[in-house]
This record gives C-alpha cells, structure tokens and sequence, in this order.
C-alpha cells in the first residue's frame, strides 16, 4: 500500500479487528458517524466491494438521497484521507464513511450493463382482483421481452405461490435469472440481496407488478435504503383500489424514486437509434401500451 495508505495500529485479537478474519479475507474497520464495526473484505476488494459493506452494515441509517465519499486513514499525516484512487485492500486497515453536505438529484439514467429487471408478484389468483391486471401482464411481458433482448438480468417473485399461485401463463419467464417463493411483502429477501451482490455495478432497478401500495411500495424504498436507484413502470403496475395505487405512487414520486413507462424504459435502454438492438426493441413497442383506466389515476 502507499504511504497514503497505511494500516491501523495493532488492537488486540480478543474481539480486535482481526479477531476470526476467515483465510483469504483482510479485517477492516468500518466506520460511519459515532460508530465503528469490524468486519472483512475479500483481498483486493476495492471501492465498490467496500461501499457494499458499508450499506450491508449502516443501510438502515444512511440518507441514500445524499452523496458520501469513502476515506483510508492515513497513519503518515494522522488523519483521514479520501480514498485513492483504484484503491484496493491488501492489508488491515480503517475506512470511514462521509456525507457531504449537499442533496442529489435523481437523474434517472438507466444502461442494460448497470440495470436490474424486478417482476413482482404477477400471479394467477390476483388476475379478478388486481384493476386492469391483464393491461399489466401485457406491458409486463413486453419489458420481459425486452429485458431478453438488451441482456438485462431478470429477478421475479412470487407471494407464497402455495396458496396464491404460479406467475401467470402470460408472462414468459425463459431466460430470467431467478424466480423466488416468498412471504414477506417486500422483495428485498436474502436471496434477492446475494443475487445483487453477484451482478457487478448493478445501480438502477425496473420494477413492476402488484400491489402498488404494498409490494412494489416496499420493495422500492428498501432498494434505495440500499443505495439502488429505482424506476417504478406505472402502467405495469396496479391494486386492487386505484386509491391505494395513486397514493402510493405520488409518496414513492416524493422520495425521488422515479415512476414511469415501459417505452420510455426501454427507448432509454438503448438510447440511439445506432445501437444493435434498437430494431428490436422499436419492434416490441410499435404498437404503443394499452391506454387503460390505469392512465388517468397515476
């Protein structure tokens, strides 16, 4: 490491920073405000793999609409530096999280090579309940279809297909990395979370399906607790209560959380008329979404 770089001073092994380090790894102190956990990194992990650790442990009290800026403590000037650049651990050290003083924008851009699709819940017992359910498994299917087509990785969910059913026939799940059983409202369940962590550079998710004001609700904001960026595809997602989707949708709008269409999904998923896949994609939305009852109560 440079000098920039240097490692924390020796603590001792009874519950130090490199007590029960697994072989491989490299014990790091992680810091955020007044507190400071240790834990390990893989050797070599570098910014990223880092910042992973920092949400996995302070996810639930950081403010995710903030920027932060990852420091190394520097034993040479005694103090805390901003982490150099392709930075990467190879010994014991001490790193600390730091949000600026500023509040970001949520642009919203969205790349297949950055992007997660999420299909939440779209299963055969909620088809009489759910409004306009057979307008949302027809934009469901066509961001599937797309999703195929751009290489974006496709997570679905289903809630305690048991009792509630499979996903519906409709929708074609060919080539979707996962499909998962659930009972918790949220998909953010353990299974989710280590398929993320094995998608390099994932930053944005697409998520839709049903119920709005539930599922799809909670889902989103426990994603961006984690530092996602999420865009909610209004017309393929709906409730039962064109209320409880409303409501939902403008809380969720307020948090910075974007709500908005599966063309304008997908057109900015390829983003110019050059790119290889764009014929494709223009085919699958030549004929424009259903301009159902969903579209005068977002």
């Amino acid at each position: 490491m440079a000098a920039a770089e240097a490692a924390v001073p020796a603590v001792p092994q009874s519950g130090g920073v490199g007590a029960g380090a697994p072989s491989g790894t490299v014990p790091v102190l992680f810091c955020f405000s007044v507190f400071a956990r240790p834990s390990s990194v893989p050797h070599g992990a570098g910014y990223e793999l880092l910042i992973q650790k920092f949400l996995s442990l302070y996810g639930d009290q950081l403010d995710m609409h903030r920027k932060f800026v990852v420091q190394l403590f520097a034993e040479e000037w005694g103090q805390y530096v901003d982490l150099p650049k392709g930075f990467a651990v190879s010994e014991r050290c001490k790193v600390r999280l730091v949000p600026l003083q500023i509040q970001l924008t949520t642009l919203g851009n969205l790349t297949p090579s950055s992007t997660v699709f999420f299909c939440c819940d779209m299963q055969e017992r909620f088809r009489p309940a759910i409004k306009y359910f057979g307008d949302i498994i027809s934009v469901g299917q066509r961001l599937l279809q797309g999703a195929r087509i751009l290489g974006i990785p496709v997570i679905v969910t289903e809630q305690y297909p048991k009792g509630l059913g499979s996903t519906v026939q409709e929708i074609d799940l060919t080539g979707v990395k996962l499909v998962l059983p659930k009972t918790k409202f949220s998909m953010v369940i353990p299974e989710v979370e280590a398929a993320l962590a094995e998608i390099p550079g994932v930053r944005s998710v697409v998520l839709f399906g049903v119920e709005t004001h539930v599922c799809i609700q909670q889902t989103a904001l426990e994603l961006v607790g984690r530092g996602i960026e999420v865009h909610i595809v209004a017309d393929a997602t709906s409730s039962r209560s064109m209320m409880d989707r409303m409501f939902a949708l403008e809380r969720l709008a307020r948090t910075g959380i974007i709500v908005t269409t599966s063309e304008a999904v997908l057109l900015q998923l390829v983003a110019d008329k050059d790119h290889p896949k764009f014929k494709e994609i223009q085919n699958l939305i030549k004929a424009s979404a259903p301009e159902s009852g969903l579209l005068s109560k977002v």
